[in-house]
């Protein structure tokens, strides 16, 4: 298993656009697994993302999702099986580089004390070209790059410490320094890390506005509200490891 460390695809071409059912399938997963050194991480998993909107991978969490979220946005390849995206087949660099990922501790958690001006400000150094002289963000950096992921919600006070801010806030956030160049997918980490369901349906709400633009992916083990304007909510099974969870209860036990 690796994320972003080994790039040697076996890349097919595929027709573009897939074309399956009724809709536009801008991503299709056929019996993708992932293996490490150490075991068998998920799989095997099939599933169909069509183009647009916000789909809702509904399944238990942990680590078997999270690698399934950072396989679908280009982050892990698959040990087997066959990922096409973008009419591309098993070829993560292609995915990668169409794909966001957000709220997903392993790509983008903040552990240190910073505020939220100097990520703003690393995020714009990020994007802009080597030789560009990046000043510190100002306010309208910030309306810039969060309002399309706020909405009318209130934005962060520059001057705030990001590990500080409210749930929602901090996961708004996370998102919107994430999606600055607004690829054709984003891929959020699970609705249900938030405690509050009134804070959840309301990520949702605002994943629905950018679905309008973008391919939005996400997941929750309990499915979503019907009205929220969730495009699809797919149940995805093998998302754990049944020989790990026998060893986790093993360990309660002692």
């Amino acid at each position: 298993m690796s994320i972003t460390d080994d790039w040697s695809d076996n890349e097919v071409t595929a027709p573009v656009p897939l074309d399956v059912g009724d809709d536009t399938a801008l991503l299709v997963a056929e019996d993708i697994s992932v293996r490490a050194s150490w075991g068998h991480i998920f799989g095997p998993t099939n599933l169909r993302v069509a183009e647009g909107g916000v789909t809702v991978l509904v399944g238990a969490g942990g680590r078997g999702r999270t690698a399934l979220l950072l396989t679908l946005a280009g982050r892990m390849k698959p040990t087997s099986g066959t990922l096409t995206a973008f009419g591309r087949s098993n070829a993560a660099r292609h995915l990668f580089s169409r794909a966001a990922i957000a709220d997903i501790d392993e790509v983008d958690g903040i552990e240190q004390a910073i505020r939220v001006r100097d990520v703003v400000t690393e995020q714009i150094r990020w994007h802009a070209p080597w030789y560009k002289w990046v000043r510190p963000s100002r306010q309208e950096d910030l309306e810039r790059i969060c309002g399309p992921v706020f909405g009318d919600l209130a934005l962060p006070s520059m001057d705030a410490f990001v590990e500080e801010l409210p749930e929602l806030t901090s996961t708004l956030l996370r998102i919107a320094l994430a999606n600055v160049a607004r690829p054709p997918l984003l891929v959020v980490g699970g609705v249900d890390r938030l405690a509050r369901d009134d804070s959840t349906r309301i990520l949702l709400e605002r994943l629905v506005v950018l679905g309008r633009d973008q391919t939005v992916i996400t997941a929750d083990v309990n499915g979503v509200h019907t009205d929220v304007g969730v495009r699809e909510a797919i149940r995805v099974e093998n998302l754990t490891d049944n020989e790990f969870v026998m060893l986790e209860q093993q360990e309660r036990t002692y």
